[in-house]
């Protein structure tokens, strides 16, 4: 099938999911709990999306739970981006690199 077809159609679904809200929801939202709701579901998503990855993306279970740890744990210590992600890093290396020297 003709790919500009496929590229028109995801132009329209994601046009659609963008301009619906905006279309059903003319005025403001007062419910207190609904408006918290909708705060939280991109985070829900955005972790619902990353946490497989984490503990699959780094070839064992055991380095990824160590860079998921030590990600957490410099995250509650409000540490920058780059600081959380090398050093999860660095930790995924470490456990690979004990890994190799046991096994």
């Amino acid at each position: 099938m003709n790919i500009y077809v496929y590229i028109a159609a995801m132009a329209i679904t994601t046009y659609l999911i963008r301009m619906l809200p905006l279309t059903i929801f003319r005025k403001p939202i007062k419910s207190r709990f609904l408006r918290s709701f909708l705060y939280y579901v991109p985070y829900a998503c955005l972790t619902a999306m990353t946490f497989p990855s984490i503990l699959s993306g780094a070839g064992s279970l055991a380095a990824g739970i160590a860079a998921l740890m030590v990600a957490v744990v410099l995250s509650y210590m409000e540490k920058s981006l780059i600081v959380v992600a090398l050093s999860s890093s660095a930790a995924v290396l470490a456990v690979q690199l004990i890994a190799r020297i046991i096994g």
